[in-house]
């Protein structure tokens, strides 16, 4: 890079069920290469866990920077529920975590490292993908669209008009807890675990996603329906997601959205199927554009956009 060019940097952190990661990202989207860390997490991690894990990926993250570089903030996005207010999680999967200072965590490791205050943001995960895939993915230059994973959860984020949608507290896109059935959210029955154990209830005999898509693949038809029950579901779901908010693409990410080529078709057909009026029916849905650095991308673009 030449002096002339933007050296505007954003430290990103994505915590998760399962991990947590950060990493530097740049004003054009990209990941500083050796910036990248990550810790676990799970449903045992508490304050301190989590609190030593940031310190970690911040810190190596921060040795990163370079000379000429410009650090204009943190970006984190979380699983959660979350307060943007009060910068804490309430994460689903993290239940000795309820409470957690995450904004204040992040904020304090990297005034550390840098020696100097960092402006710090906290945003929904869900909300973070929407705006990695609105500014770089899939759904860029859509009017309205809604990013989603499908994977050990479900849930995502609205943009409009090139603008995340937070929502009152920051929890807008909670997809995976709408209801599917009076007595079950849409995670309940369309995660890559519920689909698992429904098809188990059927007498298949599996264990996992990977065993689902490869029973499926072989004409399991106990296998395969349960993928088929899967994008209904979220098809039907999405329906009344556009039919409320008018959305033009809809983009698709997770592990358990690849079980099957056909997983985006299945949810098209089920979308279309269940739209009440012709604009919702007009909705179109996509696989993701962007891979696994997709989080920390949304994370940085908090900053960066």
């Amino acid at each position: 890079m030449t002096g002339s060019e933007d050296r505007r940097v954003a430290l990103a952190v994505d915590v998760g069920g399962t991990k947590l990661e950060a990493a530097l990202v740049r004003a054009d989207g990209t990941v500083v290469d050796g910036t990248r860390s990550r810790r676990a997490t799970g449903p045992d991690a508490t304050f301190a866990s989590l609190r030593a894990a940031i310190e970690e990926v911040v810190t190596h993250a921060l040795r990163g920077l370079g000379s000429e570089d410009e650090l204009i903030g943190a970006g984190i996005g979380s699983a959660g529920p979350i307060d943007r207010e009060q910068g804490t999680i309430v994460p689903v999967n993290m239940p000795h975590a309820h409470g957690f200072d995450l904004r204040g965590a992040v904020r304090d490791s990297a005034a550390t490292a840098v020696g100097a205050p960092v402006p710090t943001v906290l945003a929904h995960d869900g909300g973070c993908l929407a705006l990695a895939e609105s500014w770089l993915g899939a759904t860029r230059g859509a009017a309205a669209s809604l990013s989603i994973v499908v994977s050990t959860g479900v849930g995502g984020g609205f943009v409009v008009d090139g603008r995340y949608l937070p929502g009152a507290s920051g929890n807008a896109g909670h997809l995976g807890q709408v209801h599917a059935t009076p007595e079950l959210t849409v995670e309940q029955v369309a995660s890559g675990p519920a689909s698992v154990a429904w098809a188990r209830t059927q007498g298949w005999t599996g264990q996992q996603g990977e065993d689902l898509a490869k029973d499926a693949a072989a004409g399991d038809p106990i296998a395969r329906a349960a993928i088929e029950r899967s994008a209904r579901t979220v098809g039907a779901a999405l329906a009344d997601a556009s039919t409320l908010v008018d959305l033009e693409v809809v983009a698709i990410g997770g592990g358990f959205s690849r079980v099957s080529g056909d997983y985006i078709e299945l949810v098209q057909a089920a979308l279309a199927a269940t739209a009440a009026h012709d604009y919702s029916r007009r909705t179109r849905v996509v696989r993701s554009g962007l891979g696994d650095e997709g989080p920390l991308i949304g994370a940085a673009a908090l900053v960066l956009r």
